[in-house]
């Protein structure tokens, strides 16, 4: 989507917040919340053609799951926004030369995962109802997937799970919520709207979802991994991060863009995983 698109829907819902700041708050949270990309094509679904598929219901809504069975450690992989299973390929290869049970799975609204929309808090709901099947020993999350698991440890804290991988993911939510704000160009009614509707569905303030503050009653070893140059979530994010996760290291790249997808990091995080 371009960016005059995307300054002109702001703009429009910047003029219905004229005549009902709760619709055109409704409109820009549905929007936010809305994937426009992330479901299987042809090329993406041959990759995870190999693995065992299965799906796990919650609350009437289907969790796609993806398995490539191993005797060694379970790693459990979460994909990031606009994304799904398949973007682990660079990394499976590897990941099962180790022998690893190594399961992924689908996000809300994305891959073959049910549900029309999108938000971290219900895909932390769907990473718990995978983890009580398959007792991961290891969580590797990349972007919101990150964040979504920090959330999902917050709140279960599963005993199997020993260590938790942190690839590009942000701090908190008012970061993501306000880079969302301003690209859009929302006036203060439409950005207000946005906030209260936060906490009435969530019963919390924006401000309350800070994957950097739950890190802090997170005792299982982790490791941050984020690019420098990252444009996507700022490099600080991974710093805040790191700060607050007493148990964890932060290993810092340049050029690896967002995604992170280079064969070099692998060996540091199968070490990481064996150690």
């Amino acid at each position: 989507m371009s960016s005059f698109v995307i300054r002109s829907i702001g703009s429009a819902l910047n003029a219905t917040s004229l005549i009902s700041s709760k619709y055109a708050a409704k409109k820009a949270i549905s929007l936010f919340a809305s994937p426009r990309k992330g479901r299987y094509n042809d090329e993406q679904k041959r990759i995870i053609d190999s693995a065992f598929y299965e799906e796990i219901n919650y609350n009437n809504l289907d969790i796609a799951t993806y398995r490539w069975v191993g005797k060694g450690k379970t790693v459990l992989l979460a994909h990031g926004w606009e994304s799904n299973a398949s973007r682990w390929e660079y990394i499976l290869k590897d990941l099962r030369s180790q022998d690893y049970n190594i399961i992924a799975l689908d996000a809300p609204a994305h891959g073959r995962s049910d549900s029309k929309q999108f938000n971290a808090i219900l895909y932390s709901e769907f990473i718990n109802v995978v983890a009580n099947k398959f007792q991961p020993d290891v969580l590797i999350g990349h972007s919101v997937g990150g964040m979504s698991c920090v959330f999902y440890m917050h709140k279960y804290q599963l005993p199997s799970i020993k260590k938790m991988i942190l690839l590009g993911a942000p701090a908190h939510f008012t970061g993501v919520f306000d880079r969302y704000k301003s690209m859009m160009g929302f006036n203060n009614k439409v950005s207000n709207g946005l906030d209260n509707i936060i906490i009435e569905r969530f019963g919390q303030p924006v401000a309350y979802f800070s994957a950097a503050n739950f890190t802090e009653s997170i005792k299982v070893k982790g490791l941050i991994i984020h690019d420098k140059k990252d444009r996507i979530i700022p490099y600080e994010d991974a710093q805040l991060i790191a700060n607050r996760y007493k148990n964890a290291e932060l290993i810092s790249t340049t050029g690896f863009g967002h995604g992170l997808k280079d064969i070099s990091l692998t060996p540091q995080i199968i070490e990481f995983i064996n150690d």
